[in-house]
């Protein structure tokens, strides 16, 4: 408790220090920083969570330290990416001793969806989200579509909300087309919707605003990533992407804190979620 409050003060301090605005770099990509006008309004604390695969480096075979200094921070949601070796039912304990609720996970669908299904239901998760996939041709993304939508019919029948978390690749031209157009238009909204990774997005040319009015209401996960001026990952706020302008014309169900390679996991927590309280627009 001593290292996690010593922890928690230096890394307060450091947050002090990020400020909130997106660093000027013009416009060069979607997303990045820009004037901005609209609705005014902030990210509501309970929307707000964390992918714990940003701190799979200091999870090790017991996470619960780690869970313990998220819920200090203020998180009270995760997004799972496995079970670090627990069993569903200990790691829904360990969860509830923190007060935090698992309610979105990272998992494949192309094994025993029987076992995703029992697991979602022992963690309490509302969302099941593909986290990747990669084709070489169309036929390959073709078929991938249909058994991510059959999977989605099966976890809408028990409960769930089946979902794709994107990354670049999926908008670069494969024959001619984008394999995201080739999963948007072979599942259906009522059982896939999608988890967009801002960063990602951004890093393959997409504007995130004209993605979300696109597929809007298929768009209820954000993956709020910040990209640094070297094109690398960055903590929130001490990036280029211009995160105000995207919430001004867009909102969604979850905010999750993500930096695939952090310096330092548990600042990059402290700063994400204060980033994300304090922002305004």
């Amino acid at each position: 408790m001593t290292t996690r409050r010593t922890f928690l003060r230096g890394a307060a301090a450091s947050a002090a220090t990020v400020g909130i605005g997106a660093v000027g770099v013009g416009a060069a990509l979607p997303g990045i920083a820009s004037a901005h006008s609209g609705r005014s309004g902030r990210v509501p604390r309970n929307a707000i969570s964390i992918q714990l695969y940003t701190l799979r480096g200091i999870m090790g075979d017991d996470p619960e330290p780690v869970l313990s200094a998220l819920a200090d921070i203020g998180y009270r949601r995760v997004e799972m990416a496995g079970l670090y070796g627990r069993s569903a039912e200990e790691m829904a304990r360990m969860l509830r001793r923190h007060h935090l609720h698992a309610t979105s996970t990272h998992t494949g669908l192309d094994g025993d969806l029987d076992q995703v299904i029992a697991d979602a239901r022992t963690l309490g998760h509302r969302y099941v989200v593909v986290p990747w996939a990669n084709y070489s041709t169309i036929a390959q993304w073709e078929s991938f579509a249909d058994r991510l939508e059959n999977a989605g019919k099966v976890l809408r029948r028990a409960g769930f909300k089946a979902g794709y978390h994107n990354h670049a690749h999926e908008f670069a031209l494969i024959e001619g087309k984008r394999p995201f157009d080739v999963i948007a238009s072979r599942t259906t909204a009522r059982n896939v919707h999608f988890e967009l990774d801002l960063y990602w997005a951004v890093v393959g040319g997409v504007d995130p605003v004209a993605f979300f009015r696109q597929h809007h209401p298929r768009v209820r996960q954000y993956h709020v990533k910040d990209r640094a001026a070297d094109g690398g990952f960055a903590d929130l706020g001490t990036g280029n992407i211009d995160f105000a302008r995207i919430f001004t014309s867009t909102a969604v169900e979850e905010y999750i804190v993500e930096n695939d390679q952090p310096a330092d996991a548990l600042v990059t927590a402290q700063v994400g979620y204060d980033y994300l309280r304090n922002l305004r627009w």
